[in-house]
């Protein structure tokens, strides 16, 4: 218990919230970084950034460690708008995950 309360004291001093230009750099600086979107199936066939791996906010819980092993390694999150991939960050990181981040604005907030 106190432990959750440490990661929720620190989470909000931290948010990890990075822009589009950040998570394009952490990529190139560190290729395993993992790109997850968030959103639904069909919003991801309809169209996602390059290189990024699908696993819906609602399958998270269940199927994270299926597709995310390493709980060491760097995970950027985004969605349509930074909701749903706020809430998954809080969940990954609520399950172990170390370096979680979030895609300010999601894809709304890229300017292509």
């Amino acid at each position: 218990m106190l432990e959750k309360l440490k990661r929720i004291l620190y989470r909000s001093m931290l948010s990890n919230e990075i822009d589009y230009k950040t998570a394009k750099q952490m990529i190139n600086e560190n290729p395993t970084t993992i790109l997850l979107d968030v959103r639904s199936k069909q919003e991801y066939e309809e169209g996602h950034l390059p290189c990024s791996q699908f696993l819906c906010l609602y399958d998270i819980k269940k199927d994270a460690q299926k597709i995310l092993v390493n709980k060491d390694e760097t995970i950027i999150v985004y969605c349509s708008s930074g909701s749903r991939s706020k809430k998954a960050q809080e969940i990954l990181q609520d399950m172990g995950y170390k370096h979680v981040y979030n895609l300010k604005k999601g894809l709304d907030g890229i300017d292509y």
